[in-house]
């Protein structure tokens, strides 16, 4: 069987590449987007800038608030796992279940 489906789906062969190829461009444009070596080096440009006269305070301030916006904020709905510092905005931690004040739950018949 397994030989038959090859068969069939090798049309689809390069698609299946293709699909591949974007995962693993798109996974990279990620981890480089979010490198805190790259981070620091805009974040230098920036300040760099400001001092040559080349940009205002205030187009430096809204560079520095955008990449550190694209530093909390997943893009696209796409959660990004990471770590994230106490304080940080986020997604608030899910409820935990209490199981009735504290006591422990017991089965049929338990006893006291």
């Amino acid at each position: 069987m397994d030989i038959l489906w090859a068969l069939l789906t090798l049309p689809y062969a390069p698609v299946r590449g293709l699909t591949a190829l974007v995962k693993v461009v798109a996974r990279e444009a990620e981890s480089q987007q979010y490198n805190p070596v790259n981070v620091r080096r805009e974040l230098e440009e920036l300040d760099e800038a400001a001092a040559a006269g080349d940009i205002t305070p205030e187009e430096r301030d809204r560079g520095q608030q955008q990449v550190l916006d694209r530093l909390t904020r997943p893009a696209d709905g796409a959660g990004r796992t990471g770590t994230r510092r106490e304080g940080e905005p986020g997604r608030p931690a899910p409820a935990r279940r209490g199981n009735g004040g504290g006591r422990a739950r017991r089965g049929r018949g338990g006893g006291p």
